[in-house]
């Protein structure tokens, strides 16, 4: 079965770069967080480029894509930038990015979270750093740019986070510990985590005009915005079935940067 990077739906409770869960029924905790929302809030999220589909009620602001957090602040701010586009379906960004480079972001890892979540922290942080990029990490034991910590009792997605705001990365990833067990694998969870840091960073999916193409099922766009899209020189115009971006993961899956995912990562930063 796949995994998803959303929230948990019908059918879902997959463990998806903002992954959901496996589930034979409709959720109905989810089905009620939607009625809760107001369609003004729902436009708001529309203006910003976001799909109104399965938005959920999240402790830091609304879920939306299945693991992307939107804060207040998020939705009160104008789009300055434009999205950056790799392909039909490949890497975007958002309008927001980190400043202030070269930089040192460093990542923290909650003690709510078990042992082998420092693990998959540091084999991610290895991925990131091996690309020599204008910005690397750091794993720290206090403080921290931005802290992993377990998501709350019953959260409707495996992982979350969102984009950066002001030069700075999003400071929180949100962990299902209780989805993903206390030794879920190190390549797993960092590939998982890495997805998270990403959106932290400024990526948003890879397949975010066509979800289907990584989680099956009917095309979904994610929306793209109004504000339009640049193509990065040297990336294909096809799909890329082994980007670490891509919106849902299957079970146990590794997947570290590829030439794609590389290419990306290096014409932003």
């Amino acid at each position: 079965m796949r995994r998803l990077v959303k929230p948990l739906s019908a059918i879902l409770i997959v463990a998806v770069l903002s992954l959901l869960v496996y589930s034979c029924k409709k959720d109905v905790k989810q089905e009620q967080q939607q009625v809760e929302i107001s369609s003004q809030v729902l436009d708001r999220i529309s203006a910003l480029g976001f799909s109104k589909t399965n938005v959920q009620i999240h402790p830091e602001g609304y879920l939306v894509e299945g693991d992307i957090v939107l804060t207040e602040n998020d939705l009160n701010n104008t789009p300055e930038m434009q999205f950056l586009r790799i392909a039909e379906t490949e890497q975007y960004r958002t309008n927001n990015l980190v400043g202030s480079l070269p930089r040192s972001i460093t990542v923290r890892v909650s003690t709510n979270l078990p042992s082998s979540y420092v693990t998959a922290t540091n084999e991610t942080i290895r991925r990131y750093n091996a690309q020599n990029l204008r910005i690397t990490f750091q794993r720290v034991t206090s403080g921290g740019n931005i802290v992993l910590s377990r998501a709350p009792s019953g959260a409707g997605y495996l992982a979350s986070s969102g984009f950066p705001s002001g030069g700075n990365p999003y400071p929180s990833v949100r962990v299902n510990s209780a989805f993903l067990g206390s030794n879920p694998g190190t390549n797993y969870l960092a590939t998982i985590l890495a997805h998270e840091i990403g959106h932290c960073i400024g990526f948003r999916h890879t397949d975010f005009m066509n979800r289907a193409y990584s989680c099956g099922g009917s095309p979904v766009n994610e929306g793209a915005s109004s504000v339009g899209a640049i193509l990065i020189p040297g990336t294909p115009s096809g799909p890329d079935a082994g980007s670490w971006m891509l919106a849902c993961i299957g079970n146990g899956q590794n997947r570290p940067f590829n030439t794609n995912d590389r290419t990306a990562l290096n014409f932003l930063y």
